[in-house]
């Protein structure tokens, strides 16, 4: 399928960023990559083409909004039209989908997307997706952070006391707007006593390899084309169209590529590719992605939908190991609502597995709603 990401705001530009990299040399799924924010050095920072960055907003905020959600509504709700007439979109129409990325916890991004996502919603029929960070509890609470990493130091991150609340009211208002919101959970993969900003490039690029291996498909480019295609519909089938809550899952595997004839046959080993192993590797990835460590931490049996895609060098592929990891994923979620399929990379040497669960619960979401009713509301 063929996605257009806008990245909104400091942390969605990053990650819009992160997206454009992870896209594979030989498979390409991005129409175009655009970043958006009120703060002009913060743009600057990001690789996204001159040309496909576009600083909005009234003068005096130029530098960001310090965490004042109420004025990045104010000024998303000004500009969301304009926006999307700032850059040029040749290759709008030929996306599938869109993707808003945006970090939830801060005002800019937080006030813009809802207002941008319903923009969108009018003007096309493609979904609308968004794709958010939660903050770690570490942005937002000083005595959690300090019994984590002692006294702050020099390479500490700036307080943000109102992430939670911002990022709540957020959520609430992408509720019903957002065909999906694909969410990441900063303070689940940070490690400890890691500041954001020394941890936030190695988030972003999980967070990007999961979505290039979601989106990215198996059958718009060149090469051997998968057996199963997993397309836009298929995408759209499982995340819904109803804000559903959704989580990736991912696990991949080096496997051995020398001497194989790769390309010769798809679904089924090469004679120098032992079934056992591929079979193994399968199995393992596919474990992997629905037991590991999920973007979103929740338990896969509250999802009402899922996806399975596994990839890989196509002699790896092996059929009957990948219907195996279908069934697998249908037994975890406790349902029938599961769509699966392959995407062969010729030129890769792993095997992976990439799992989208729709219609997630997640006690972090309440917690995050325990930390934003502590602090001063966000209306």
């Amino acid at each position: 399928m063929q996605l257009e990401v806008l990245g909104v705001g400091g942390a969605g530009c990053r990650i819009a960023d992160s997206i454009r990299a992870a896209e594979p040399t030989d498979h390409s799924f991005l129409t175009d990559v655009f970043a958006f924010d009120t703060d002009e050095s913060s743009l600057n920072g990001t690789v996204i083409p001159e040309s496909h960055r576009s600083r909005y907003g009234p003068d005096d905020i130029d530098g960001g909004l310090a965490g004042d959600l109420e004025r990045g509504r104010t000024v998303g709700q000004a500009y969301a039209d304009d926006l999307l007439e700032s850059v040029p979109r040749p290759a709008a129409e030929a996306a599938d989908a869109i993707l808003v990325t945006v970090g939830l916890g801060g005002a800019t991004g937080g006030g813009t997307v809802p207002a941008l996502v319903a923009t969108l919603q009018q003007r096309t029929d493609v979904p609308v997706y968004v794709l958010a960070t939660l903050p770690a509890d570490r942005e937002f609470d000083a005595a959690a952070d300090r019994s984590r990493s002692g006294p702050r130091g020099p390479a500490a991150d700036a307080p943000r006391p109102n992430a939670a609340a911002n990022a709540v009211a957020t959520l609430e208002r992408l509720d019903g707007v957002a065909s999906a919101i694909i969410t990441f959970d900063n303070e689940d993969w940070l490690r400890p006593g890691e500041p954001l900003r020394d941890g936030r490039d190695r988030c972003n690029r999980e967070l990007a390899t999961r979505v290039a291996a979601v989106f990215a498909g198996g059958g718009d480019s060149e090469g051997p084309v998968a057996q199963t295609v997993v397309d836009a519909s298929d995408v759209r089938r499982i995340v819904g169209d109803q804000s559903a809550i959704v989580a990736l899952g991912y696990g991949d595997q080096t496997v051995e590529t020398s001497g194989s004839r790769f390309g010769l046959g798809l679904l089924s080993a090469e004679p120098d590719i032992d079934t056992s192993e591929a079979v193994s590797a399968i199995e393992t990835v596919v474990r992997k992605g629905i037991r590991g460590k999920l973007s979103l931490e929740c338990d896969p049996e509250t999802a009402e939908r899922g996806l399975l895609i596994v990839g890989g060098p196509p002699a790896w592929l092996n059929r009957q190991a990948i219907a195996e990891g279908r069934r697998t994923l249908e037994s975890a979620i406790g349902g029938s609502g599961i769509l699966g399929g392959d995407a062969p990379r010729p030129d890769g040497d792993r095997v992976f597995a990439a799992v989208v669960l729709a219609g997630v619960e997640s006690q972090r979401l309440e917690a995050l709603r325990a930390a934003a009713d502590r602090t001063e509301p966000a209306d």
